[in-house]
């Protein structure tokens, strides 16, 4: 009965209707912009998947965050089975060492190996950044890596904050996946093979059509004034906070050097059957999931990391763009998303928050 009356009163919220309706439509407007696109050009903007390069008789490293489950899980799988030396970060112990398990289960040749980390604690990002160079080190591995996804994401019911004091949110979905990449950008550059980037993002990034962009609101602190904490929006925002920063690390390394060996790439898997709705009412996620198949829209998570997949395998030159759909086809995301002048503030706002993390972690480990 608890569950029911739970679940009446979510009903009732804007968060609901928000996700329920304009989720919904956003959805299936990328799937019509699909169609379009095949009908307008007689044949879809996709791209052939390419095996990955060896470094000598070392298979590449991919390093995958959100790994222990849904699209991370089947993203991992399908990558040691593509010749990958698969490095899983996720925030259990327990479940990293079921996944490994799991995955030799599907590839007995595979390689993996597992890292605990909080993406949402700049330190414990700090700590993975060394504790991966020590790992490749010991390991006689060139110290390098060739894929990074920043896949991991939640979906929080409710407003938490970070060891920093930002939105628990923004913090893993966007901050945490900022930080990573930094961190982990002179090891993709020392890549002898070209590297490359995937950003998980989201189709719910085209319900956001102005936004204001500065620390205070990238760090989830400006929050409106309402009793009820703005999930759904703030999900949206750091999804195309996501993909401008895509964007914008692809205009830094290729504007300037059209060389440059690091690609980066946005991803949408699209809607897929996981527990990202976990903290929500379990009646109101399966009422979800069965609108959803009805409609044609649900994945299961092998169909939705065939985007991750596509991006991850796509040809080397290419860089820049957004994969949504599977069969290695791309979309333009939307116009705000494409916004330089935004991005760069974003870019801007991000830099500051990561120097004020850094400087937080200094403290705390100093003290």
């Amino acid at each position: 009965m608890r569950e029911v009356k739970k679940a009446l009163s979510f009903i009732l919220t804007v968060e609901f209707w928000r996700m329920g309706i304009f989720w919904t439509l956003s959805l299936a407007m990328s799937y019509f912009q699909l169609f379009w696109q095949r009908v307008c050009t007689k044949k879809p903007n996709a791209y052939p998947r390419c095996p990955p390069r060896r470094i000598g008789t070392k298979k590449p490293i991919c390093v995958i965050t959100g790994a222990t489950s849904g699209i991370g899980a089947a993203a991992a799988c399908d990558l040691s089975k593509e010749g990958f030396y698969v490095v899983l970060v996720g925030r259990s112990s327990q479940l990293l060492s079921k996944m490994i398990e799991w995955i030799h289960k599907q590839n007995k040749d595979a390689r993996v190996e597992a890292f605990e980390v909080d993406l949402s604690s700049f330190q414990s990002i700090l700590k993975f950044k060394d504790s991966l160079e020590k790992w490749l080190l010991d390991s006689d591995m060139h110290v390098s890596i060739q894929l990074l996804i920043n896949n991991a994401g939640m979906l929080a019911a409710s407003h938490r904050l970070t060891e920093e004091g930002y939105d628990q949110m923004m913090g893993t979905n966007y901050i945490g996946a900022f930080s990573l990449t930094k961190l982990l950008l002179p090891l993709l550059k020392n890549s002898p093979v070209g590297s490359r980037i995937v950003n998980v993002t989201s189709f719910t990034h085209r319900n956001l059509f102005n936004v204001q962009i500065d620390k205070e609101t990238v760090a989830g602190k400006y929050l409106p004034r309402s009793k009820q904490y703005p999930f759904s929006h703030i999900y949206e925002f750091s999804k195309l906070c996501l993909l401008m920063f895509s964007y914008e690390l692809h205009r830094q390394f290729h504007w300037p050097d059209e060389s440059c060996k690091v690609s980066v790439i946005a991803a949408d898997p699209g809607a897929v059957e996981t527990n990202i709705m976990r903290e929500l009412p379990s009646c109101v996620s399966c009422m979800a999931f069965i609108a959803l198949n009805l409609l044609g829209l649900l994945q299961s998570p092998e169909e939705g990391a065939s985007s991750v997949i596509d991006a991850a395998l796509a040809p080397p030159e290419i860089s820049g763009v957004y994969f949504f759909g599977g069969k290695g086809r791309t979309l333009n995301s939307s116009a705000l998303s494409r916004n330089i002048r935004l991005a760069e503030k974003l870019w801007r706002s991000s830099e500051d928050l990561f120097l004020e993390s850094k400087l937080i972690s200094d403290r705390t480990y100093t003290s």
